[in-house]
């Protein structure tokens, strides 16, 4: 039988944007659950280094995910790890379902945050963790002294690519595009490094290897090559994880959340806020502004 618990708020997420409702509901008095399924802190735990949020001039990403996690312990929240397979919307009370517990509360606020994008290949699902990876800082050890390449031009394949050059012998960086799209601080941090080769106007049409991967096709330019190596980062850009809400929220056509500006959802009750709700710009400061303003939108609709 399923165990059932009340709570005022139930924060799905344990990303910027679900930690920082956390915090406003905790100190409103409010009784908070967070339910997680992978890392407290999301993307931002595999990061190498922060340096764009205010009052903080760098950290890597681990530490400030364990500074987040700390904050919520000291302000008595509870923090439970697993997969929610379920929402429903009762009016009166929001049913969450995991996969060995039922919880009810007043308020839902959605922080699903993003999953890695893929590149879509036949060969890739059977070479992940298998010379296919998404995280230079969890992964990068494996590649010391070795050829890797990464793919992508934005700001998370530069900060990949940094990382990695400090471990492996050469990086590869692929952009299918004319140019890189990352913050000219990152390019202007790429340049200088002697074993980062830019190949812009490429695109992976194959990945070799049997048991893992030794190397991979590119067509750039409209000619075919292939680069042998031993891994590879993807870095393609994210997609949301809003399967579990739909129907019941309404998504725009790429699956991202539709809210108000005050973070509720069409569904009344469930608010959502952090990557995984449509918006221009996912930074780390939007997801905890997003966060903050769904916390408060909570907090006064329990109060009404």
């Amino acid at each position: 039988m399923l165990k059932t618990m009340d709570y005022d708020i139930i924060i799905i997420g344990a990303g910027p944007a679900g930690i920082c409702a956390a915090i406003y509901a905790l100190r409103a008095n409010q009784k908070t659950l967070i339910i997680e399924k992978e890392t407290i802190g999301g993307k931002i735990a595999s990061s190498p280094l922060i340096e764009n949020y205010p009052g903080i001039k760098a950290i890597k990403g681990p530490e400030l995910s364990e500074q987040l996690e700390d904050q919520i312990k000291q302000l008595g929240g509870k923090i439970e790890f697993g997969e929610v397979i379920n929402i429903q919307n009762k009016r009166e009370e929001k049913i969450v379902i995991t996969k060995n517990k039922t919880h009810k509360a007043k308020v839902i606020i959605l922080a699903l945050g993003t999953k890695y994008k893929k590149l879509g290949l036949p060969e890739e699902e059977k070479f992940l963790g298998k010379g296919i990876s998404f995280c230079a800082t969890c992964d990068g050890f494996f590649y010391r002294q070795k050829t890797v390449a990464v793919i992508g031009g934005g700001n998370s394949a530069m900060a990949n690519a940094l990382e990695l050059a400090n471990i492996c012998q050469k990086v590869y960086v692929i952009q299918n595009l004319d140019h890189l799209t990352a913050e000219p601080m990152l390019i202007d941090q790429i340049k200088p490094k002697e074993n980062i080769e830019i190949i812009t106007q490429a695109s992976v049409k194959q990945i070799q290897g049997e048991e893992k991967v030794t190397g991979i096709v590119i067509e750039e330019k409209g000619k075919e090559k292939t680069l042998t190596l031993d891994g590879m980062f993807l870095s393609i850009g994210q997609i949301p994880e809003t399967e579990i809400i739909s129907p019941l929220i309404k998504l725009d056509e790429n699956g991202y959340i539709v809210t108000n500006e005050q973070q509720m959802t069409n569904s009344e009750g469930i608010f959502a806020a952090g990557d995984c709700v449509k918006k221009n710009i996912r930074q780390l400061t939007t997801a905890v502004s997003d966060g903050t303003i769904a916390a408060l939108s909570a907090i006064e609709y329990n109060t009404k």
